[in-house]
């Protein structure tokens, strides 16, 4: 069923009279080749920081949107960088605590890894971050308490036992709009991801997911979008993005679906992050579902086609003609790197 598209909009709760979203969890400092060699092969490695809610808020405060990001860090040169980076971005970060026992996390990332089949491989530091130490006490910061929506990753609760009973306590008891991205990463869980994450996504008001990850959590039967809605029935609002093709909005019963953008892919690490600050922007503006969803292709492939996780947004007035553009245009736009939006020939 796909309802009336003026039908297909909802604006979470305002606190004070404006919507400010906190993004909670941890962010590294990334290691990667600058020429996209592989890792074991480069002579030299660029720096960059690396942390899906982070992204997200950096994303967001691009968009205009006042956005925090609450975590731990280290007190080294590392957490150092995190901080300044992200407080670069336009992001509030006063509820970032600094601890002087735990390190903060690190990343190495080795783009078109032939271990991989040319996809990128990533390695991870973070046992024993600073960010792990994280625990309910957290929801205690005013960042938090003040804040019209709360945005959390599948991430988060495979650091430790202690952000685990972060996650479930964010997404039980009074709270205000909570967001949740599966962000599904294998390499982080020391168990089967499966039944938590499904829980924690049927407790959350608004969830991303892609149809891939949704296939390799809970069965190669999930064929369809529609297949994850029965799966996750109690979301208000379900995104599941299936890759390069498209992404599907759930709103109740009714349903929407916006094609991706096609684009010059450099490297794929952070689109997510980007899609769900994008959608997320178009929510908390009161837009329409179907310009929700564009915003969150157009967010998603200004960093898809940069090598780290965060690329510029193009101009306002760009992002607008492709907002109010037709299909057939849309559908014909590549997003090429370094270059601004157009229409393909």
């Amino acid at each position: 069923m796909t309802a009336p598209e003026q039908d297909l909009t909802w604006r979470p709760p305002a606190r004070d009279g404006r919507h400010t979203v906190a993004c909670v969890g941890e962010t590294m400092v990334s290691f990667f080749p600058p020429d996209e060699a592989a890792l074991d092969t480069a002579d030299t490695l660029a720096l960059d920081t690396a942390g899906a809610e982070s992204n997200v808020a950096m994303y967001l405060a691009d968009h205009g949107i006042d956005a925090r990001w609450v975590s731990r860090l280290g007190d080294d040169a590392f957490g150092r960088r995190v901080l300044r980076r992200v407080s670069e971005g336009g992001v509030d970060v006063s509820a970032v605590r600094t601890d002087s026992r735990r390190p903060t996390g690190l990343l190495f990332k080795s783009p078109k890894d032939p271990a991989r089949n040319g996809g990128t491989r990533v390695s991870y530091y973070r046992k024993g971050s600073a960010a792990s130490a994280m625990g309910p006490y957290v929801l205690d910061e005013a960042a938090l308490r003040t804040a019209s929506l709360w945005h959390f990753t599948g991430i988060t609760p495979a650091l430790s036992p202690t952000c685990r009973r972060l996650v479930e306590a964010a997404l039980g008891g009074e709270r205000p709009t909570v967001s949740f991205d599966v962000n599904y990463r294998p390499a982080v869980w020391q168990e089967s991801a499966a039944p938590l994450l499904r829980a924690l996504a049927q407790s959350a008001d608004i969830v991303f997911v892609g149809l891939d990850e949704a296939q390799e959590l809970w069965g190669s039967a999930l064929r369809e979008p529609g297949d994850v809605r029965s799966l996750l029935p109690s979301p208000r609002i379900l995104v599941v993005k299936d890759g390069a093709r498209s992404a599907t909005a759930f709103f109740g019963d009714a349903q929407a679906r916006v094609p991706a953008l096609a684009v010059d892919v450099v490297e794929p690490v952070g689109a997510g992050d980007a899609f769900a600050a994008g959608f997320l922007t178009g929510i908390l503006r009161g837009e329409p579902v179907h310009r929700c969803l564009r915003l969150g292709h157009i967010t998603a492939a200004s960093a898809l086609s940069v090598p780290g996780d965060h690329g510029p947004l193009p101009a306002a007035g760009e992002i607008e003609d492709l907002l109010k553009a037709s299909e057939q245009d849309w559908c014909s736009t590549r997003w090429a790197a370094g270059s601004r939006a157009g229409c393909a020939a």
